[in-house]
């Protein structure tokens, strides 16, 4: 089943003590599923930043994604247009404020037409859903 995989799920499968870690590495691992390249900004992000308890290094961050996260997926990329629309459709499906960056990865997953969104944070994306769009699942 093609997926997408939003930065929660790539995040998690680079810190072996994460407690989803084996579940987001499984799926990484598996190979072939869809992201953005804005997503490796938000792992890059949120590994440099400390929120989760840890502070990773830039330089081993970045070298993170590109060996582990690169070779395993395939990107869809989204346009300003896309990006536009979807800021045009916010205020109908109640998205405000940081909730637009993860319907960003929603609408990438609809465009690249696959059956499956993985995150860890479900429930957030479950408010997003439309009929049509990707099941949202935890990985």
């Amino acid at each position: 089943m093609s997926r997408y995989l939003d930065s929660s799920v790539l995040v998690s499968s680079l810190l072996p003590d994460d407690a989803d870690f084996a579940a987001c590495d499984a799926i990484l691992a598996a190979g072939g599923h869809w992201t953005t390249p804005h997503a490796l900004s938000e792992t890059f992000a949120t590994l440099t930043g400390g929120r989760l308890g840890v502070r990773v290094d830039a330089a081993i961050a970045a070298e993170m994604i590109r060996e582990s996260v690169l070779p395993c997926v395939r990107f869809v990329e989204v346009s300003v247009e896309d990006v536009i629309a979807a800021q045009l459709n916010a205020r109908e499906l109640g998205v405000r404020g940081g909730a637009i960056y993860d319907y960003m990865h929603l609408v990438a997953a609809r465009k690249g037409g696959v059956k499956c969104l993985n995150t860890l944070n479900v429930k957030d994306f479950r408010i997003l859903r439309r009929d049509g769009d990707p099941l949202i699942e935890r990985p």
